[in-house]
């Protein structure tokens, strides 16, 4: 059994640990122009916030010091206020309501401390996929359930964590919906372009673990050194279940020189 590393726990620790730059006084007013722009009669949406809009102003908490950081204690209290805020809640779609809360979610600024492990699957990802071709051979799978005795459940922090059994530091997670992840499925990968088999199986078997919760989340990276010589880069699939303690991750390689 492989546990969590003392190397993913610091890289997750870097990556959502608040530098100095990263303040809620840029953030929040980066975030309420981004909105306003949103719900002016010229947006795209008009007056009414859409779902790309509404991922657009939060990548202010985010990204606010040009790279990830995470959502700190103040930006996570000021979030709270606008999921409790019924006039702005009313001014999103659905879809860009589902992504606020999705978002809130899993970024309670919190970073706690745990032991359990993510642990490759046994069975080949063709076999899972129940087809071979590109995205099977550029996948790697590691599943892990956080034991209760934790009190502990999958958030921006143990997600991050649990990424670093694959050996690279995922950027920020971001909620995705069924027909992102598709998309995301079918794109090229370091041995060519999927099959619709393939993308079919593998949504299947992600979505298993997410079909009642609807947990699902992306993250890309890349690294040098890590399961290849030179460079190599890639995206990964989160599915959470819906007590957030079982977590599927599918690593997907898309470059390497």
């Amino acid at each position: 059994m492989k546990t969590l590393s003392m190397k993913s726990l610091v890289g997750a620790l870097m990556l959502l640990s608040t530098p100095a730059l990263a303040t809620s006084t840029t953030s929040i007013p980066a975030f309420e122009a981004a909105v306003t722009a949103a719900k002016s009669s010229s947006s795209p949406g008009g007056t009414t916030i859409l779902r790309s809009e509404i991922r657009n102003a939060l990548n202010a908490f985010l990204y606010d010091t040009g790279g990830p950081t995470g959502v700190d204690t103040a930006e996570r209290a000021y979030l709270t206020t606008r999921l409790n805020d019924t006039p702005f809640q009313q001014s999103l779609t659905g879809t860009a309501a589902k992504y606020f809360a999705d978002f809130y979610e899993l970024n309670d600024a919190t970073t706690p401390s745990s032991q359990w492990a993510m642990n490759p699957v046994a069975q080949t990802p063709a076999s899972l996929y129940g087809a071979t071709g590109p995205l099977a051979s550029s996948s790697s799978i590691r599943e892990g359930v956080i034991p209760t005795s934790q009190n502990v459940v999958a958030n921006q922090f143990i997600l991050g964590e649990a990424f670093g059994s694959f050996g690279p530091q995922a950027g920020i997670f971001e909620p995705i919906t069924v027909k992102e992840l598709i998309a995301l499925l079918s794109g090229h990968t370091v041995s060519g372009t999927p099959t619709v088999d393939e993308v079919e199986g593998a949504l299947a078997y992600i979505t298993a673990i997410s079909r009642n919760s609807n947990r699902l989340y992306y993250s890309t990276w890349s690294c040098r050194g890590c399961g290849a010589p030179g460079y190599t880069a890639g995206y990964v699939v989160a599915a959470v279940s819906t007590d957030r303690r079982f977590v599927r991750m599918v690593n997907v390689m898309t470059a390497s020189d």
